[in-house]
C-alpha cells in the first residue's frame, strides 16, 4: 500500500474486544452492542420498516487532531444495510459534537448532514437499496449539507462470499482524504476549502449502520500523520 504520508505517534488504540473497551462511547439510536466473537458486533434494535428511525450512530469519546490515520478491521455479518464512518466531527460553532447544547440526534441521517454539526463521512459496504447493491461504490460526503465530494469503487464482497477481516484505512491530512480497503486505494480527495466550505480540522469519530445490517469491528487505531517530504 503506497501512502504518501508518514505515520507518527499512536493516539488511540482499542481492540474493541470486550464491553470494557467501549466505556464512554455514546449511542445515538437504538442498537445492541455485543462481543460474541471477541470483537464489537453492532445491530439495530428497531424494526427496519421504521426507516431512518431504525438506524444508529456510535461515537468514540476521544477528540482527535486534524491530521490522522484511522484504521479498523471490518466483518460483514448480515445484509442488507450500510456502514459509515464519521470523522472530523464538531458542532458548527466548534463545540464538542456530543455537547448537550446541540440539537438531539437519534441515528436519522438528516440529523447529521443537515443539522448543526460539521463532519466528513465515508460510506462503505453500501448494500441497503437495490441500486446500491447493483453498482457498488464508496461515497465521501462533507457536512453541514449533503455534499457528495468523492466516490470510488467498493471491493467488498457480499456476506455470502466475504472472507474477512477487511482492514480499512482512512487518512485525513490537511485538505486531503484518502480511503483504502486492504491495500487498495478507493479514492483520494483534496478539499479546496471553498466549494463546500472551510477545510475541517479535528473532532470526533463514529460508526453508523443502517438497519438491518449486522457488522463487526476490531482493532480501532488512530495515529498522527504528516505528509511525506
Amino acid at each position: 500500500m503506497e501512502i504518501p504520508y508518514r505515520f507518527g505517534d499512536t493516539l488511540y488504540d482499542n481492540p474493541l474486544a470486550t464491553e470494557a473497551d467501549i466505556q464512554g462511547f455514546r449511542m445515538e439510536g437504538d442498537a445492541a452492542v455485543t462481543f460474541p466473537q471477541g470483537r464489537m458486533r453492532m445491530e439495530n434494535c428497531r424494526d427496519p420498516e421504521e426507516g431512518q428511525a431504525a438506524n444508529f450512530v456510535f461515537w468514540c469519546p476521544e477528540d482527535f487532531p486534524a491530521d490522522i490515520a484511522i484504521t479498523w478491521d471490518f466483518w460483514p455479518v448480515r445484509e442488507p444495510g450500510l456502514c459509515i464512518l464519521f470523522f472530523s466531527a464538531t458542532g458548527q460553532n466548534g463545540q464538542d459534537v456530543l455537547d448537550p447544547s446541540l440539537l438531539p440526534r437519534a441515528g436519522e441521517y438528516k440529523q447529521y448532514h443537515s443539522s448543526d454539526i460539521n463532519a466528513l463521512h465515508v460510506s462503505y459496504f453500501r448494500r441497503k437499496a437495490l441500486s446500491e447493491r447493483a453498482f457498488q461504490v464508496c461515497n465521501l460526503r462533507k457536512s453541514h449539507g449533503f455534499h457528495m465530494v468523492c466516490q470510488g469503487p467498493d471491493p467488498l464482497s457480499s456476506v455470502s462470499d466475504a472472507i474477512p477481516p477487511y482492514p480499512i484505512t482512512l487518512i485525513k491530512c490537511g485538505p486531503q482524504v484518502v480511503f483504502y480497503i486492504r491495500d487498495l486505494k478507493i479514492f483520494h480527495w483534496i478539499d479546496d476549502g471553498i466549494t463546500y466550505g472551510p477545510i475541517l480540522g479535528g473532532g470526533k469519530i463514529a460508526f453508523r449502520q443502517m438497519a438491518p445490517l449486522i457488522g463487526e469491528y476490531a482493532n480501532l487505531k488512530v495515529q498522527a500523520v504528516k505528509k511525506a517530504e
